[in-house]
């Protein structure tokens, strides 16, 4: 063979060689792809959305509406196919948990218009709640005997309510099982309900034998009713809870490995579940709470459903007052006429930077168009010192209404967070919030630091911020003696509790304990995070009186300022306000150095 044949056959195999390398790497990518496809499930849920069609009318985040949702949900489902939808039940108008209630007729068209959403959204399994019964048994079967979605409960199984039922995603069977807590017995006479426990351990068993890979249980129940039937059930891979009034949404594992979600309250935020699964098992998840804001541009389809109003709070114009007319009718109206003038005294402090009135203003003009306000600051303006004085106010800013105000229609809706004083209505500070304790003492450089140890930030905000060396609280209330309660439950106390023991007993070890815990609180293994030290004497403590003194004198501040969500910080012991997301070292410092 000449030299150059030889060098000719050379390259031909080598570029063989190339050819076959780079359809080996494409192959190799290719199957990683179909492999992440293949183990990543998206699930969408809400739960206790009591019929809310319109968005809520907060002073700050005015999210919601079913518009908006069916607009998110269109598109997560173009971004994820194969996404699951699913509610936990409290999906009527109606009772006393509905504070947009006007009458039977009316929350009943509500009710009907929100089954007409939740079919054009597609919703894939619904859980049967209490609500669902505040109109009686009969109007609720009539007006679903058509309806697309699976409605399902495992103690309770009349008309067409399933008990369970299988979806594939991404060729993963997931079984859905739905339960009814026991409180709609009061409200369906002469209708029987199954006891929750033997049947819900009767429907996952049978899943299990149809294949079901993961189960996901719709409870609506008591978030304590729920994680009790989780412990004694096994089986069930993920709990979205469903019942507790005006919840605030929340994710985290139980320590029996169970996924616990708990929906938006009236569905101001759509719940995303993303499952990471490796041979058809969790092996991970990460949980997000998507706001349904006025960013979102509202879906068409589900306006054409939608009556422009129920009520004359659903009708509003700048400078003008609103009425509704043939509220609930497709044909509503909105008419208009120029607003009453009412006066709103702001009393805040050129002190306090985070005191901003401006969400809590912006509020009282969505509802009394005609509002004038005006601005004194304290203790520069007589007016204010007097005010304080008069009112006994103890933290600003301040909210004075006119006594004007009872003239208006949207007086009566809120008057229960008002506080009559000579002239002036004060709207109540756990209304309206506060950022300046301006008579308590100022400390220079204390940091009091509020914070659950479940919240999925708190470790790199622990970790951010042990160096300013804050007093640590934790978020609980003492509801009787000796009896504490957290968003987190039983478990969160529990942990609360062994923590400020191991602050008692061995304080240099606190900081690394605490950090530790928030990077792993779904896991019971606390004494991974407490190597070195006396774990039976952190039990006695944890377990005895001394936790419980503990821990009432650790939150007897959150109880003196009212203080319920965190993380939330108290500066010079004067200056109050809380952070979102998470906080890197150099963020929080400037923060707290304002």
């Amino acid at each position: 063979m000449s030299k150059r044949k030889a060098q000719s056959g050379k390259w031909k195999i080598e570029a063989f060689s190339l050819v076959s390398c780079v359809l080996c790497l494409v192959s190799c990518v290719l199957c990683l792809v179909s492999k992440c496809i293949a183990e990543e499930i998206t699930i969408l849920y809400t739960g206790n959305t009591r019929a809310m069609l319109y968005h809520c009318d907060c002073p700050r985040e005015p999210d919601g509406g079913v518009a908006r949702r069916a607009a998110l949900v269109r598109e997560l489902r173009t971004k994820y196919p194969g996404a699951l939808l699913l509610d936990s039940g409290n999906f009527f108008a109606g009772g006393p948990y509905d504070n947009y209630s006007q009458n039977t007729q009316l929350d009943k068209e509500r009710s009907l218009i929100n089954l007409q959403a939740m079919a054009l959204m597609r919703y894939d399994a619904l859980a049967l709640g209490e609500a669902e019964f505040n109109f009686g048994w009969d109007f609720f079967k009539e007006n679903t005997a058509v309806f697309g979605p699976a409605i399902l409960s495992c103690n309770f199984t009349q008309g067409k309510v399933l008990p369970d039922m299988i979806k594939e995603a991404a060729g993963v069977k997931i079984g859905i099982i739905g339960l009814t807590s026991p409180l709609a017995r009061q409200k369906a006479a002469g209708v029987e309900f199954g006891d929750a426990k033997p049947a819900l351990t009767a429907r996952v068993a049978g899943l299990k034998k149809r294949g079901a890979d993961i189960v996901v249980l719709l409870a609506n129940l008591d978030e304590e009713e729920a994680l009790g039937l989780v412990d004694e059930v096994r089986g069930i891979d993920i709990l979205i809870t469903g019942r507790a009034p005006r919840n605030v949404e929340t994710a985290r594992k139980a320590a029996a490995g169970t996924i616990i979600l708990q929906p938006a309250w009236q569905g101001r935020k759509l719940g995303r579940l993303t499952l990471v699964l490796k041979d058809r098992k969790i092996i991970d998840y990460q949980t997000e709470y998507l706001r349904l804001s006025d960013k979102i541009v509202e879906d068409g389809e589900a306006l054409k459903i939608l009556p422009r109003c129920f009520s004359d709070e659903d009708c509003r114009k700048e400078g003008f007052s609103g009425f509704c007319a043939d509220p609930g009718k497709i044909g509503a109206q909105c008419q208009f006429r120029k607003a009453n003038k009412v006066t709103l005294s702001v009393i805040s402090s050129r002190a306090c930077v985070s005191c901003n009135p401006l969400p809590v203003t912006e509020y009282l003009k969505s509802r009394f168009p005609g509002l004038a306000v005006t601005y004194d600051y304290y203790p520069d303006s007589r007016q204010a010192v007097k005010a304080a004085q008069d009112l006994k106010l103890e933290a600003l800013p301040a909210y004075l209404l006119g006594s004007e105000i009872e003239n208006e229609a949207a007086f009566p809706g809120l008057k229960q967070n008002l506080v009559k004083a000579g002239h002036f209505y004060a709207l109540r500070p756990s209304f309206a919030g506060v950022a300046y304790f301006f008579r308590r003492p100022k400390l220079k450089g204390r940091v009091d630091l509020f914070i659950s140890l479940y919240n999925k930030e708190s470790a790199g905000l622990l970790e951010a911020i042990k160096d300013l060396n804050p007093a640590v609280h934790f978020l609980v209330v003492e509801r009787q003696p000796d009896s504490f309660e957290a968003a987190g439950g039983n478990l969160e106390v529990e942990e609360d509790k062994r923590a400020l023991c191991i602050g008692g007993h061995f304080p240099s070890r606190f900081w690394d304990y605490i950090i530790c815990r928030a990077k792993s609180s779904n896991s019971s293994w606390w004494e991974k995070c407490a190597i070195g030290l006396d774990a039976a004497k952190v039990s006695a403590c944890a377990q005895g009186p001394e936790a419980n003194r503990l821990l009432r004198e650790n939150s007897a501040l959150n109880k003196e300022l009212s203080v319920m969500f965190g993380p939330t910080y108290l500066v010079d012991n004067q200056e109050i306000f809380s952070s979102r997301g998470e906080v890197t070292k150099e963020e929080l410092k400037k923060m707290l150095a304002r």
